[in-house]
């Protein structure tokens, strides 16, 4: 019995009690790393916002003093000034995005680090109720969303609020009163921002989920099993109808994200850009009545520095609406990292220098889901003594492969224990359990590589002529030093390129090649025709001597060497014992064997009349 696999969406406190301040606690600490370079940052910022502000006062100085009076080498003084404030600032800006940028990009690594490293470690549990889309769309498109957040976010907030601080002190050096007008509608501008950030923010978890949607759809209806699946059942048309219906939803959050609070950003850009003209209406009707309150010179710096505030300003509050919008994805990636570890390495492991290969189940009992009225285990006594084989059978559904996932810890028991060499599998390092159990699965797997660096993956310094013996005690060499490329051949995707009974070859001489003293095979067998079958039981026969073989069999006719023969009935053993005994009994064992091949059933009954 194995668990449905079913679509797994961790919950969205987006709308639910979302923690602000924990969360920007643990944005910022992934920044804290790169302290020292974003002190940098910082001081260029600092620097540039100074020296842009002494622009305007150079300004001011030549309407007001070199050019009404002549003075023509203050004027090229003051000139030069300006241009080298505009190299000097171009200079400041240039060193702040370089690193920045590289800040950024390495919060970036981290972040997609850590998730692949936390997806490693969750149990086979979590991906067989996760679909691999989703997984996929965390990785890609929500920490490439990223991007320009946490590349550009710390520099612009910084840059801009140095900008407008020192703008503001500019700006009130000049005239306190034309200040005063110019910041009265800045508190409305932040107000407004903060709502268009939270409408974005709302629509961007929802894109996100759409990605994820889109992402999970595309792995899987395009990957070769999902084509063939599709064109055999007639069914390509309808997946590209509801691939184009869920291409359009998202295009239509696209839009909506994008025209989110558009209007209302756009007006405060319009007030902005409009307090200049505001502001030399004001001092031309002044002037016109007789009373003028400022100089020429101070009326223009001060309308520069304005821009130079208005800028940033607007900066800032487009600034603040992305740093909202990008807390949804945040949030997402937090949700994947605060997943727990269901199958954690104990805090001071156990480590076996040498493994002799003594396995024991004591009373084992497991489920799937706590909530799971029935166990797919039950009571489960065994022992496999170092170096011998057990066979397990039963019908479908029984347990058997579940049986295999607890030695290798792909599952913890819910109940009593399972030990390698009297030492409880729980308590030994993943390394241990690594080298001391191969697992050769019914369901193969081989990455889209050369022949050779998937037999690597088993053991990654193995010589050619070590992979050549592997191929050869699976009776796969032949195959492979019959392709044109040999092993240098590309498998293709899932291992395409080659029938149901090379995959499982290859990966047995991926295991043969690994040598583990504890040997897991799970219908390894299942997709050979007879005569293959019967190499490769030579091959596994030769491989298990000296070691301990664990073989989930549906074919019988594999395991009738078998030391010990359990049979498992809705997840409890009800017969133990060698084929010649079993058989004798004339129990469930005997059941199978007549119904697997009429022959059998023949020499059954000759046994018991004999017996």
């Amino acid at each position: 019995m194995r668990p449905a696999a079913i679509d797994w969406t961790p919950p969205d406190r987006a709308e639910g009690a979302p923690r602000p301040p924990a969360q920007w606690r643990r944005i910022l600490a992934l920044f804290r790393p790169y302290r020292g370079r974003l002190t940098t940052v910082g001081l260029l910022v600092a620097a540039s916002a100074v020296v842009s502000v002494v622009s305007p006062f150079l300004l001011k100085a030549v309407l007001d003093t070199a050019i009404p009076q002549g003075r023509t080498g203050l004027l090229s003084l003051l000139a030069l000034g300006m241009i080298l404030t505009a190299v000097v600032n171009s200079i400041f800006n240039v060193l702040q995005t370089l690193i920045s940028t590289t800040v950024g990009q390495r919060v970036m690594h981290d972040l997609r680090t850590a998730v692949y490293g936390h997806l490693q470690r969750q149990s086979l549990a979590f991906f067989t109720r996760t679909r691999t889309g989703e997984v996929q769309s965390r990785i890609a498109n929500d920490i490439g969303g990223m991007q320009s957040t946490v590349t550009s976010t710390a520099t612009s907030l910084v840059s801009n609020l140095t900008a407008v601080v020192a703008s503001v002190v500019a700006m009130v050096a000049l005239d306190w009163r034309l200040t005063v007008v110019s910041l009265l509608l800045l508190p409305l501008f932040v107000w407004i921002s903060r709502r268009v950030g939270q409408e974005r923010k709302k629509i961007t978890t929802e894109r996100q989920k759409q990605l994820a949607a889109m992402s999970s759809a595309v792995q899987e209806s395009l990957s070769v099993s999902g084509i063939l699946l599709g064109r055999t059942m007639g069914r390509s048309d309808s997946l590209a109808r509801e691939f184009t219906g869920q291409s359009d939803q998202l295009a239509d959050l696209e839009v909506r994200a994008s025209m989110a609070g558009r209007w209302r950003m756009n007006t405060i850009q319009i007030v902005m850009a409009a307090m200049p003209a505001l502001i030399y209406w004001a001092a031309g009707l002044t002037s016109a009545a007789g009373a003028p309150i400022v100089s020429v010179g101070t009326l223009v710096a001060f309308v520069t520095l304005q821009q130079g505030l208005f800028r940033p300003t607007v900066s800032l509050l487009s600034t603040g609406v992305d740093v909202q919008t990008s807390l949804a994805l945040f949030q997402r990636i937090f949700e994947y990292l605060d997943l727990p570890v269901e199958i954690a390495e104990p805090a001071e492991p156990v480590t076996l220098a040498d493994v002799r290969g003594e396995v024991r189940f004591e009373h084992v009992d497991f489920r799937y889901d706590p909530a799971q009225e029935r166990p797919t285990l039950s009571g489960v006594d065994l022992k496999v003594p170092a170096g011998t084989s057990l066979a397990v059978v039963g019908e479908t559904g029984s347990g058997k492969t579940t049986l295999s996932y607890l030695v290798p810890r792909l599952y913890d028991v819910t109940g009593g224990r399972v030990t390698l060499d009297g030492v409880d599998v729980r308590e030994l390092s993943f390394d241990t359990l690594a080298r001391a159990v191969g697992v050769v699965s019914q369901e193969t797997y081989l990455f889209h590589a050369s022949v050779a660096e998937n037999l690597r993956f088993a053991k990654p310094g193995a010589t050619d002529a070590e992979l050549v013996e592997a191929a050869r005690a699976a009776q796969v060499h032949d195959t492979i030093a019959a392709l044109p490329d040999g092993y240098d051949t590309l498998v293709g995707e899932r291992g395409y390129r080659f029938s149901g009974g090379e995959k499982q070859r290859l990966a047995l001489a991926r295991t043969i090649l690994r040598n583990p003293p504890v040997l897991i095979l799970d219908e390894a067998t299942s997709a050979l025709d007879n005569r293959t079958e019967r190499a490769v039981q030579q091959a596994v026969d030769t491989l298990a001597a000296g070691r301990t073989t664990i073989t989930i069999a549906h074919r019988l006719s594999t395991v009738r060497a078998a030391d010990q023969i359990a049979v498992l009935d809705h997840g409890e053993v009800v017969e133990l014992g060698t084929h010649e005994e079993l058989v004798e009994l004339d129990g469930r064992y005997a059941a199978l064997l007549r119904r697997e091949a009429p022959e059998a059933a023949v020499l059954s009954e000759a046994a018991l009349g004999h017996a």
